[in-house]
């Protein structure tokens, strides 16, 4: 006889009424500007609040299994326990789950794979209002159509723990991990978004150490980052906000991010390889002008590829000097080499580097993504949409021009202030807005040297 765990948050967190929850989900995905990932991501790390809050932010993660209908068919989805005290991972006593698209069969092989391990346990009380694990089926009946689920509620347990469970459910490309978890709760808002960076740093360092002051979902999250660095597994972040950027009190936050885990081709240039061979080319070639002999690093083919770059330098935790290219339109290593030397010498801003400070500067390399348009139909709008920490931006209006990096949002986490300041960057004021403004954002691989 088959059990069900009915709906328990629909009409709370999402809509019940099956249509309307449609039209909702199709709404935040196609607003959704997620990075395009290639492969496939093997895992999500998704917010699981309301909809009107978290949804977005959400559907940024959701929107990479575009094209894997029919090749995902297990989610093994972990949150954590907000209403029952569970000692472990607890599974479910039914056999299926419901929400108001219908119901989602139970992967009862896999769960029986995993019920064996010490850590893990039953508890139908532990699922039976468990928004974490039901915010993400909507969506994931949205994206993938038929799939079977293996839900695990995650209690008091260790990264170790968590991460061996997912070694017994890893599977291949037919099997997706979803992590559920907010990040920080109840902060003003500037300090959520200096927290709330900090942990992004954290989950894209692999770092298993993060706290439940940083993310109600710690637990399962390190978990996965135990297993995703064991796999080889590569984390971006595709989404960072938090309820006072959709619907929320910005005296008292809660912190939302979208994270995908994609495996590397052995083909890649590793990235930490990638980033020393550039830091040792823009180093070489300012030290060249200065009269110091540093080799270059040896030539490699991807360094002929077109590339835009940022070249910044920094003198005892001071900006020294910060010139780049927005569009790729020469071979990367020529870019950098000439980022470097402008950042150098011909910053407006400071005096040329002298010789004496050669040795006191640290250099950082920013490699940009391709730039894509922001449409945005107001200020409001764009303040909305644009990515903390995640987001580099352009700003175009008329002849005025001007951008921030991703690494700016460290030292204007709000986005008001963030585009306030790009607006004065570009020469206009700071409250200016016309319907004529044009912004565009891109993402980077950074790297930088270690302190001089």
């Amino acid at each position: 006889m088959h059990t069900t765990r009915p709906a328990a948050v629909a009409g709370l967190f999402y809509p019940e009424n099956p249509a309307k929850l449609r039209q909702t989900l199709s709404a935040l995905l196609a607003s959704a500007t997620p990075a395009k990932l290639a492969p496939a991501p093997k895992a999500l790390i998704v917010p699981h609040a309301g909809y009107i809050y978290s949804g977005p932010v959400a559907a940024s993660a959701y929107g990479q299994l575009g094209g894997l209908r029919d090749r995902i068919r297990r989610v093994v989805l972990l949150g954590p326990t907000h209403r029952v005290y569970v000692r472990g991972l607890a599974l479910p006593e039914a056999d299926r789950f419901a929400t108001p698209l219908g119901e989602i069969p139970l992967d009862r092989e896999g769960m029986q794979r995993v019920a064996g391990l010490p850590q893990v346990t039953r508890s139908a009380a532990a699922h039976q209002m468990e928004h974490s694990l039901e915010v993400q089926l909507p969506f994931l009946q949205q994206v993938l159509g038929d799939f079977q689920l293996l839900p695990l509620a995650v209690g008091e347990a260790t990264a170790d723990e968590v991460a061996e469970v997912l070694e017994q459910v890893w599977g291949g490309d037919e099997t997706l991990i979803v992590i559920s978890s907010d990040l920080s709760h109840f902060l003003p808002d500037a300090l959520a978004r200096k927290v709330d960076g900090g942990t992004v740093d954290a989950i894209l360092a692999l770092n298993a150490h993060i706290n439940h002051e940083q993310a109600c979902g710690a637990t399962p999250v390190n978990g996965l980052l135990l297993a995703a660095g064991r796999h080889g597994l590569h984390p971006e972040v595709l989404d960072v906000r938090n309820s006072s950027d959709t619907a929320g009190d910005p005296e008292r936050v809660v912190g939302y991010a979208a994270f995908a885990f994609t495996a590397r081709h052995e083909a890649d240039q590793p990235d930490a390889d990638k980033g020393a061979t550039l830091l040792k080319l823009a180093r070489s070639e300012i030290g060249s002008k200065l009269g110091q002999r540093i080799p270059p690093p040896a030539h490699a083919e991807w360094l002929d590829e077109p590339g835009a770059t940022f070249v910044t330098l920094t003198r005892q935790g001071e900006l020294r000097g910060c010139i780049g290219t927005l569009e790729a339109h020469r071979p990367l290593g020529e870019d950098v080499r000439e980022n470097a030397v402008a950042a150098a010498f011909r910053d407006p801003r400071f005096m040329p580097l002298s010789r004496d400070e050669f040795e006191d500067i640290r250099v950082e390399v920013s490699l940009l993504s391709p730039a894509e348009p922001l449409l945005v139909a107001s200020e409001a709008d764009a303040l909305a949409r644009l990515r903390p920490s995640v987001d580099g931006v352009v700003l175009e209006y008329g002849h005025y021009r001007s951008t921030f990096l991703p690494q700016v949002w460290e030292q204007l986490p709000n986005p008001a202030e963030f585009l306030a300041h790009l607006k004065r960057k570009a020469g206009l004021s700071m409250d200016f807005w016309a319907e004529q403004v044009r912004l565009s954002r891109y993402t980077v691989s950074k790297w930088k040297e270690g302190a001089a």
